[in-house]
């Protein structure tokens, strides 16, 4: 009875998974973006602090490599990277006539990592506890929108 019992939760449970579970499969010609990590040029206690991680640039597939590996075309900027890329580092573009990409030109470096540094310090604010006060500034990073600022 407990075997049965624990054989309908796994399968409620695969279920449920397999739902949300959907390969993806790309051909060549389309266009994709590939999965990049930031770092934070600040150091806290010793360590550099990650950001959210990044999807950049849309790069057309040039081949299938593997069943899950695909080779980018990618541009001279990125000519230090390796051009071919697991299917889980990459996320299907969807093109619209009115979308225009604008980025700026982002220096690697040899392990896909870019370091960000500070732009601006916009406007302060002073938080007031029982006994003291703190300090508050926004920090405006490059590569980044005014809204993204930490």
């Amino acid at each position: 009875m407990i075997q049965d019992s624990l054989q309908k939760v796994h399968s409620r449970h695969m279920s449920y998974d397999n739902r949300r579970r959907h390969p993806s499969r790309f051909s060549v010609g389309e266009r994709v973006f590939f999965y990049m990590s930031p770092m934070k040029d600040v150091m806290r206690f010793g360590r550099r602090g990650k950001l959210s991680p990044e999807y950049i640039e849309p790069f057309e597939i040039l081949q299938i490599v593997g069943e899950v590996e695909y080779e980018l075309a990618l541009s001279t900027v990125f000519s230090t990277i390796h051009p071919v890329f697991h299917v889980s580092m990459l996320l299907r573009y969807i093109s619209y006539k009115s979308h225009r990409l604008q980025y700026d030109v982002i220096e690697l470096t040899e392990c896909m990592t870019f370091v960000e540094d500070p732009v601006v310090i916009l406007p302060r604010d002073v938080w007031w506890l029982r006994s003291k006060s703190i300090l508050m500034v926004k920090v405006r990073w490059r590569h980044r929108l005014v809204e993204e600022a930490t």
